[in-house]
């Protein structure tokens, strides 16, 4: 108990400088920024929810002392609380029932039920969206406003790689219309990949509280459909409902990207180069980005038809061990 203390405080120092590192305009400062949720995602995977807390009070106390409240309600709502909600939330299980044995023996351990994978990343897809609809309403009040502000900010920085011209005006006016989507999917893929990161380095560490999550198995709940559905049709009521329902709404797709991954895994199970496959399939989703339409369309219709269900259910036994 007395080394969650330094162990939070030490998390939260190294958050902070990494989130405070994108006021240097440096290139890499990118890059920690985007990985300042990390060190209290692994004090909350290895030492408790706890820890985080007080790293995530700690970071956001001593940024608004130095640079500002904004600064601080800023890391409040990007990094601290996403960081000690999805730490919490990987962390929570309940018990199973128990089962007598039938021989009379000792009763077995007991097992615990992690909290699912899949709601996870349905949390992760809430946490992305509103850190980013926070971000658009820092530019303006109405969807018109903040679109201009966009342009405007887009114009700046194309201006010093073009001469302005009609080409690069519609360039900017297609950028500003995709720029909350684009936030959204980068703030979706950040935080995914920072909580598999702390996973990671606290199971390596042998600090992992919990054991290694079949991510292959990983589902959202039958009502994140109907919720997409209510956000499509919400995609087309105008201004700035329209704007918020496009950013949930690609949070969404995001997340059914993820357990199109997911069914990707369990779909190759009998591949001999399935590494291959995989790591080519990664490669070219990265490179590309227009492939994720796939993993979406994998991830929607699993949801719909059970691919990977009916998929286990037609493979064959294993062989048993001779």
């Amino acid at each position: 108990m007395i080394a969650i203390i330094p162990i939070g405080l030490a998390a939260g120092c190294a958050s902070a400088l990494m989130f405070a590192s994108i006021i240097s305009g440096a290139l890499f400062s990118l890059l920690l920024f985007y990985l300042a949720p990390l060190p209290l995602m692994v004090a909350a995977l290895g030492w408790g929810p706890l820890a985080a807390t007080i790293g995530g009070i700690a970071a956001a106390s001593g940024l608004g002392a130095i640079f500002g409240l904004p600064y601080c309600i800023a890391f409040a709502i990007t990094v601290a609380v996403p960081a000690w909600w999805l730490g919490h939330l990987a962390l929570l299980g309940r018990p199973l029932p128990a089962t007598a044995p039938e021989d009379g023996s000792a009763p077995a351990a007991v097992q615990l039920e992690w909290y699912p994978i899949g709601r996870v990343l349905l949390w992760i897809a809430g946490f992305a969206a509103l850190t980013t609809i926070a971000a658009m309403l820092t530019l303006g009040g109405d969807a018109d406003t903040i679109t201009g502000v966009l342009r405007r900010g887009l114009t700046r920085i194309l201006a010093r790689e073009a001469a302005p011209s009609a080409d690069v005006e519609r360039l900017v006016a297609a950028l500003a219309i995709i720029a909350p989507a684009a936030a959204t999917i980068v703030a979706m893929m950040t935080l995914t990949l920072n909580l598999w990161l702390a996973g990671k380095i606290t199971a390596t560490s042998g600090r992992l509280q919990r054991p290694w999550p079949d991510l292959k198995s990983a589902e959202l709940p039958p009502m994140t459909l109907v919720a997409l559905s209510v956000a499509l049709a919400f995609c087309f009521v105008g201004g700035l409902v329209a704007m918020f329902a496009q950013i949930m709404t690609t949070a969404l797709l995001m997340a059914y990207a993820l357990t199109g991954f997911a069914v990707l895994h369990t779909l190759t199970l009998a591949f001999k180069s399935r590494v291959f496959w995989l790591c080519c399939t990664y490669a070219i989703v990265v490179a590309f980005g227009w492939p994720a339409l796939a993993m979406i369309a994998l991830g929607l219709a699993d949801a719909v038809f059970g691919i990977r269900q009916r998929y286990l259910r037609s493979r064959p036994p294993p062989l048993p061990a001779s």
